[in-house]
This record gives C-alpha cells, sequence and structure tokens, in this order.
C-alpha cells in the first residue's frame, strides 16, 4: 500500500469515526443529560433521534453531492462543519436546543459519512478494496462500540459536555490530512441538479413518523398527533417513493435496486441496524438506570464487542471477497440474535461474567461475520462513478433503521409510562432479537455469490 492509499484510508476512518462515535456515545451520556436538562424518556429518544434523523434522510443528499463536486471535497466539509456542530452541542442550555443541534451534527455527518467510504472506493480495487473497506468497516464498528466507553468516562471525571469536545481535535487533524490529497480531488460535474425536493419528503415523512412514535408512550394513541404523525409521514414517504420515480435527477436511483444483491443487501441493513440500534440505546438506559452501573462501566460493559470487531471484521471482508458474502451475511444476524435471547430476561443485579458477556460475545461475533460483507456486497456493482450515491443509500437505510427502531422500541421500553420499565426492557429485546435474526434468513435466502 503506497502512501496516498495509507493515508487516504487514515483520513477516511478517522473522518467518519466522528460520526459513528456520536451515534452511540450519546446513550451512556442519556441518563446525565436528563438529570441536567430534563424531558424525561422522549426527550432522551429526540436527542438521539434528532441526529439519526437528518443524518438518514439528507446522507443520500450528501452522496449525490460527492458524486457532483468530488468526494474529498465533501468530505472535508463535512468534517469541518460535524467539528463545529459539536461545540454547539458542547455548551447547549436547554434538552430543545440540544435537540437542534444534533440536528445539525446529523447534517454534517450526511456530508462525511458516504464521502468517507466513496473516496476508499475510488482509491483501491479489486482484493485491496475489500480489505481496505474491511478496515474502515472495523474501525467504524469499533468507534459505534469504543463511543459509550470514553464518553462514561469522560463522564465519570467531569461532564457529558466533553464528549462532543472531543470531535474538535479530531475534526482537525482530519482537514489536515485531507488537504494534502490533492490527487484525490475531482472536477466539478456540470448540468447535475441536487434532488432537495426529494430531501424535504424523505425528512419530513421520517420526521412525522418518528414523532407519532416517540410521543405515544407520553401521549397515548387517542391524542391527533400520534396516529397523525404516523399517517402524515407515511403519505409523505410514499410520496417521496413515487417523486424519485419520475425526478430527473432523483437522489435515490432506484434503477440501483434492480440488482439483487443491492437489493436484498439494503433490506437486511434494515433489519440488522435497527436490531443493532435498540440494543445500544436500551441496554445502556437499562444498565444506568436499573443496575446501578456508572457512565464508564456501562461503556465498559460493552467492551467485549470492540475487541471481537477490531480482530475478526478485516478478516469477513477479505474472506467475503474471495468466497461471497452469502454465508457471511446468512450465518452472521442470526449468531447475532440467537446471542442476545438471554437479555430478554436479564436481572436488574446481573452478574457481568454469566449474564452478559456471553450474550455480548455471540453477538459481537455474529456482528463480525456481517457488517464487512454486508458493506463490501453492496458496494461491489458500483462503478466509480456511483460509489457516493451507493454508499449513501446503504448509509441512509441503516440510520433510518436505527431511527424507526429507536422511535418504535421506545413504545415497548417505556412499558406505558414515560421512563424505561424493566419489564419493557426485556420486551425491546426480543424484538431486537427477531430483527437480527430475520436479517439472517433475507441474507440466507436472497443474497447470491457472484461467479469469481
Amino acid at each position: 500500500m503506497d502512501q496516498v492509499k495509507r493515508w487516504t484510508l487514515v483520513a477516511s476512518i478517522l473522518g467518519s469515526s466522528m460520526a459513528f462515535i456520536d451515534g452511540s456515545v450519546v446513550n451512556v451520556a442519556l441518563h446525565a443529560i436528563e438529570g441536567d436538562l430534563g424531558g424525561g424518556l422522549a426527550a432522551q429518544q429526540w436527542i438521539v433521534d434528532a441526529y439519526l434523523l437528518t443524518l438518514g434522510s439528507l446522507i443520500l443528499v450528501g452522496g449525490s453531492l460527492g458524486d457532483i463536486f468530488g468526494e474529498l471535497r465533501m468530505f472535508t466539509l463535512g468534517v469541518a462543519a460535524f467539528g463545529v456542530a459539536s461545540v454547539l452541542c458542547a455548551f447547549a442550555p436547554d434538552a430543545t436546543t440540544l435537540v437542534v443541534f444534533r440536528g445539525i451534527q446529523g447534517v454534517a455527518g450526511a456530508l462525511l459519512t458516504p464521502a468517507s467510504l466513496a473516496v476508499i472506493t475510488s482509491t483501491f480495487s479489486g482484493a485491496e478494496r475489500g480489505a481496505a473497506i474491511g478496515t474502515w468497516t472495523a474501525w467504524s464498528g469499533i468507534s459505534f462500540v469504543i463511543g459509550p466507553l470514553l464518553g462514561g468516562w469522560l463522564i465519570g471525571v467531569s461532564s457529558w459536555r466533553v464528549i462532543f469536545l472531543l470531535n474538535v481535535p479530531v475534526a482537525l487533524v482530519t482537514v489536515t490530512i485531507a488537504s494534502r490529497l490533492r490527487g484525490q480531488r475531482h472536477d466539478l460535474r456540470k448540468g447535475v441538479r441536487v434532488d432537495l425536493p426529494g430531501a424535504f419528503l424523505c425528512a419530513a415523512g421520517l420526521g412525522l413518523l418518528v414523532a407519532g412514535f416517540i410521543e405515544q408512550p407520553s401521549l397515548g394513541w387517542h391524542d391527533p398527533l400520534v396516529p397523525g404523525g404516523i399517517a402524515g409521514g407515511l403519505v409523505l414517504l410514499a410520496l417521496f417513493v413515487v417523486y424519485e420515480m419520475h425526478a430527473p435527477a432523483p437522489m435515490l436511483p432506484l434503477e440501483l435496486f434492480r440488482r439483487r444483491n443491492f437489493s436484498v443487501t439494503n433490506v437486511e441493513t434494515l433489519s440488522v441496524y435497527g436490531g443493532l440500534s435498540g440494543l445500544s440505546v436500551f441496554l445502556s438506559l437499562y444498565l444506568l438506570e436499573f443496575c446501578g452501573y456508572d457512565p464508564f462501566h456501562a461503556g465498559l460493559a460493552t467492551l467485549p464487542i470492540t475487541i471481537v470487531m477490531f480482530f475478526l471484521s478485516r478478516v469477513a471482508g477479505r474472506l467475503s471477497m474471495q468466497h461471497g458474502p452469502h454465508a457471511f451475511m446468512a450465518a452472521g444476524p442470526l449468531v447475532a440474535g440467537l446471542s442476545l435471547i438471554p437479555l430478554a430476561r436479564l436481572p436488574s443485579n446481573p452478574n457481568y461474567w454469566v449474564d452478559l458477556l456471553p450474550a455480548l460475545l455471540g453477538f459481537s461475533l455474529g456482528l463480525a461475520m456481517t457488517v464487512a460483507p454486508l458493506t463490501t456486497t453492496v458496494l461491489s456493482d458500483a462503478g466509480p462513478g456511483d460509489a457516493g450515491i451507493a454508499s449513501g443509500v446503504n448509509n441512509a437505510v441503516a440510520r433510518v433503521a436505527g431511527l424507526v427502531a429507536v422511535a418504535v422500541l421506545g413504545i415497548a421500553a417505556a412499558g406505558g409510562g414515560d421512563h424505561l420499565s424493566k419489564r419493557g426492557f426485556h420486551h425491546a429485546m426480543l424484538v431486537v432479537c427477531a430483527l437480527l435474526a430475520a436479517g439472517g434468513l433475507i441474507g440466507a435466502v436472497g443474497i447470491r455469490n457472484r461467479p469469481t
């Protein structure tokens, strides 16, 4: 691997790590944020989902902008904007303001996340691309999982606000490296438009849908906002699909879904990442609110996932490029889902070594088998010109999966109130297991290995 490729990979990993860390680090801070700013379970869900809402609904636009203006250019802009938004989050005076600033963070993440993977795709090829994507995936997964550990320690020694300031030096280093990769700059593509109407329909539809689910535990089904928001969101999302079918420059090119593996992989992504996000958010809350864990130990509890992902994701990415993704994408989610079944009976005073560790080890093994093959499968048929939008579609599906899962699982987790309940947590974990197992069944039935 030459110097340009090495530094391209380093910059991509550093920049995307901010987005992935902020997708999980907030989970162990929710209890402290709620104690400082108030708002109950609904505010906690919005702090998570405001980020996922703008990230998931605009990441397709971010991918398109990368294809139009150049992946590296959009990546650098997104990293800089993410650093600024992180400072705003750190100084938010109340819960509502924090929700707004988290939404701004998501906009920046929508620029940098697809561009980071597209830069790798346009730089590497063949088995080297599979290894590079596997490395990127491993560190992305590690970032997502190590976020609670690092954030918990920072909250314990300082304040929840520090977890956002941590992004600033990472952003500065990443921008410095990216500015030196001039060989990766692309010329501006003329005559291409950004799909703003599609972006509005997607964001508004997801926003209304999520608002209905998040507010249901506190308002009840009889309040017009709940059924009205859900119905209105579904209508707008249906209009979004219809519009994309006829738009001259759609942000969601539906012809990509004519490719079997691309379509099936994104459906599997919806299921697997929904389960992953549900586990990450509600397990952290349960450990903090029922098991007496402090933020650091709540983050430390998930450390085995980091270790297993670090050592196995690159291997899984390389093997899936050599032997095909079918076996990995079928077995991985099934292993992950079945391993988490014991969490549906997790006591409020668990023995970590007996009640938690075996389940998390099995889950992390299944996750490592799944994530890198899933990513390489999505991009396997995408040429350099489609790399940004292809990665954008898959990232959008993953974030939307987390967005909707956190909102919907909140109904089960609340147990009829506006705070997490023990019985509600157990019900939520059963749904998480079902989502992961369904992802494995989808992969087993739908994924096809391409001839080598």
